[in-house]
């Protein structure tokens, strides 16, 4: 903590305090670089969302987009605050999101349709009461990295199975951000104290954020693509501003 800025939020009460110096910038925000770095996030989000509403593409999208928008506010809540209740603000939405990849990924396949809902639901509850009177510490990313494992089959098997150039990019590019992201976040973990003796500071969980924000895009890009697939939709990959790519559909009048 800088030595002439006081905490407006208290001393730090989160089982994880990030590789950046607290209140630097401002009293009112513990880890500047860490909460802005989300920014991008819920701007990446909000045009995922306006195209999935726009074009009317199924509710399960247009809720993922929002699960992506809070999870990113409660980061910022967390990271600006590093206290312990707002840690469970950025935590728990993180399970929520993946129960609900992990229903958009294996859903068409599931033959009981209300059973896979129901019993996703009922596991988010539980965790969110467990997680909100257990400290999960090293626990929670070990289960947050087995949700994320179970949605590789299936998303290997859509790539796979997809023709369309553009569309296969999108993986790819997802793949790279969680890669390059994933070594930005070990980085920041693992090294800090080295980090800390440098002049300048790479800010390393922030990257992660950042690309996380295009990650989660990327990955919602494609889904979206391989579920008007399977409706036959006609999806194209087009781009916004030529950058942002962008699910394109044309559904029959019938549908």
């Amino acid at each position: 903590m800088a030595d002439d800025v006081s905490s407006f939020w208290g001393p730090v009460t989160s089982t994880k305090d990030w590789c950046e110096l607290n209140y630097v910038h401002s009293s009112y925000i513990a880890e500047f670089f860490n909460t802005i770095s989300n920014v991008p996030c819920i701007i990446l989000a909000l045009i995922g969302l306006v195209n999935a509403l726009r074009q009317r593409i199924e509710k399960r999208f247009s809720v993922l987009h929002m699960s992506n928008i809070i999870l990113s506010l409660g980061s910022m809540i967390y990271h600006a605050t590093l206290g312990q209740m707002q840690q469970q603000c950025d935590e728990t939405p993180m399970v929520w999101e993946m129960l609900l990849y992990i229903y958009i990924i294996y859903s068409p396949d599931w033959h009981y349709k209300t059973t896979m809902p129901t019993f996703l639901f009922l596991y988010g509850v539980v965790f969110a009461i467990l997680h909100s009177q257990i400290r999960f510490g090293i626990g929670f990313m070990l289960h947050y990295a087995v949700l994320c494992l179970l949605c590789i089959p299936r998303t290997y098997k859509y790539y796979i199975h997809t023709e369309d150039r553009s569309a296969k990019q999108l993986a790819k590019l997802y793949v790279a951000t969680l890669l390059v992201g994933a070594l930005c976040w070990l980085c920041d973990r693992l090294f800090c104290k080295h980090i800390s003796s440098w002049s300048f500071n790479p800010q390393g969980h922030a990257l992660w954020h950042v690309l996380m924000g295009f990650n989660v895009y990327f990955a919602n890009t494609f889904l979206m693509y391989c579920r008007a697939q399977q409706r036959e939709w006609n999806p194209k990959i087009k781009h916004l501003l030529g950058f942002f790519p962008y699910v394109k559909i044309h559904k029959l009048k019938a549908q």
